[in-house]
């Protein structure tokens, strides 16, 4: 029996121009290939300009239409741009996915003051900055959808971690205030919670703890579905989010962890 042509629209994103933040590595762009594949117009923002444009080549392998800027979410001026030059060329912004993200490996007495500033700064207020600069484009092409990437030690604590507990803990309520403020708008907000996925960021925390890499990602493989996850399974869970199949979905957190939180 063939897909029918009302499923293939749902998750369809043909004409759609999808922003894509921390695009270089990663989740990121393992999302900005799916959402490619899904048929948008994939534009990967990051501020390590050699990384974007090797990840933009990697994107365009895949058939994909996409571009690439240069933007430091944490500085307004640089989302504004970003916003400005993707609706002059592209007309139009039909889903963002804020994924920049860093993270610090220390308890608050470890913790500088410099890396509070910086973890919450990347982490939650570029959120702020990029969604602020994207909304009011969005609203004029008659609504999208935001996806926030969260972290399952967005809804409960996490060892040696107190910067990036904090601002992914933000990221999770900001999800719920903007959905709240934008639904009238046809703009949903939703936020994701992966778990442990295997990318260089993950592999930076072992070094920052001094631990055999091996070690650490086979603790954190210990969860119901017996392995840390992959980049394409948040990908596929931010193409649901982005498309028409979660249509009546807004202000919601979904956990995508292979079990990690049960």
């Amino acid at each position: 029996m063939k897909i029918k042509r009302e499923l293939i629209k749902l998750i369809s994103l043909e004409n759609k121009v999808a922003v894509i933040s921390g695009a270089a590595s990663g989740i990121g762009l393992a999302t900005a290939k799916r959402l490619g594949e899904a048929g948008a117009s994939v534009v990967l923002l990051d501020v390590d300009e050699e990384k974007g444009r090797m990840a933009l080549a990697e994107v365009r392998k895949t058939g994909a239409q996409a571009r690439f800027y240069r933007c430091d979410v944490t500085l307004d001026a640089d989302c504004l741009r970003a916003a400005e030059n993707i609706h002059r060329e592209l007309g139009r912004i039909d889903i963002l996915f804020n994924n920049a993200g860093v993270i610090s490996r220390k308890n608050i007495i470890q913790l500088p003051e410099g890396e509070w500033d910086s973890v919450l700064d990347v982490n939650l207020k570029g959120i702020y900055l990029l969604s602020r600069h994207i909304i009011p484009i969005m609203k004029k092409g008659g609504g999208g959808s935001i996806i926030n990437n969260s972290s399952g030690w967005g809804l409960r604590g996490g060892p040696e971690a107190a910067a990036y507990c904090a601002s992914k803990g933000g990221v999770v309520t900001l999800t719920k205030a903007m959905a709240i403020d934008h639904g009238r708008q046809g703009i949903r907000v939703n936020c994701l919670c992966p778990g442990d996925t295997d990318t260089p960021l993950l592999r930076d925390e072992a070094l920052q703890l001094g631990e055999e890499e091996g070690l650490f990602l086979k603790k954190a493989s210990e969860r119901p579905l017996g392995r840390i996850g992959k980049p394409e399974d948040i990908a596929n869970a931010v193409l649901f989010l982005a498309s028409h199949m979660s249509s009546w979905i807004t202000g919601s957190i979904l956990v995508v962890d292979g079990g990690g939180l049960a």
